[in-house]
């Protein structure tokens, strides 16, 4: 039997990346092959929560892989059918508007939208400040949306910050199996 392929395509919420490190490094160790993408920021960008070099040699020595961060890398995933599934992790509310309104400008929206061309399921696992603010009306509409699956999630500071919301990493694999037999894990907001 072969490998399930997976896409894990990060976006620029950088105070979680180590979150989703750890649950990447898991999934290879069940024997999954890894895709890494990287967005135009998460490819590029330094900040207190680390270099990007330093992300990319770790996604590097973690899957073998070179991680993609181009549109003209991320285009023939759809066509070439290169991934069973794809995991958008963290998901920033910037991308979740751009998944939500149809927009492909960065690898990982661009990922995403190659990807469901071939009616292959992606899953959410978000980590916004608004999520329960402008952000809501995305989640929303991508709920509705066919093969788009989310991680289940939960306030993260509820006193400070009362609109933030972050997926419960550790569940991304359990949501993968579920996405894969077209059921949304419950319940979704923890």
């Amino acid at each position: 039997m072969a490998r399930l392929s997976v896409g894990v395509a990060l976006s620029g919420s950088f105070c979680t990346f180590e979150r989703v490190m750890k649950q990447i490094r898991e999934l290879v160790e069940q024997g999954m092959e890894v895709t890494p993408i990287l967005s135009f920021n998460a490819s590029g960008m330094d900040t207190r929560f680390g270099k990007a070099e330093d992300w990319k040699a770790r996604l590097r020595e973690m899957t073998g892989k070179e991680p993609l961060t181009t549109l003209a890398e991320v285009e023939p995933i759809g066509p070439k059918g290169m991934l069973d599934v794809l995991v958008v992790a963290p998901c920033t509310g910037t991308t979740l508007a751009r998944l939500a309104n149809g927009l492909s400008d960065t690898p990982v929206s661009l990922a995403v939208k190659s990807h469901l061309r071939r009616s292959r399921p992606v899953v959410l696992a978000v980590s916004t400040n608004d999520a329960l603010g402008a952000s809501m009306r995305n989640i929303a509409l991508l709920k509705n949306t066919k093969h788009i699956y989310f991680v289940p999630m939960s306030q993260d500071d509820p006193v400070n910050k009362p609109n933030s919301m972050v997926a419960d990493f550790s569940k991304i694999g359990e949501t993968i199996t579920s996405a894969l037999s077209g059921v949304q894990i419950q319940p979704l907001f923890l």
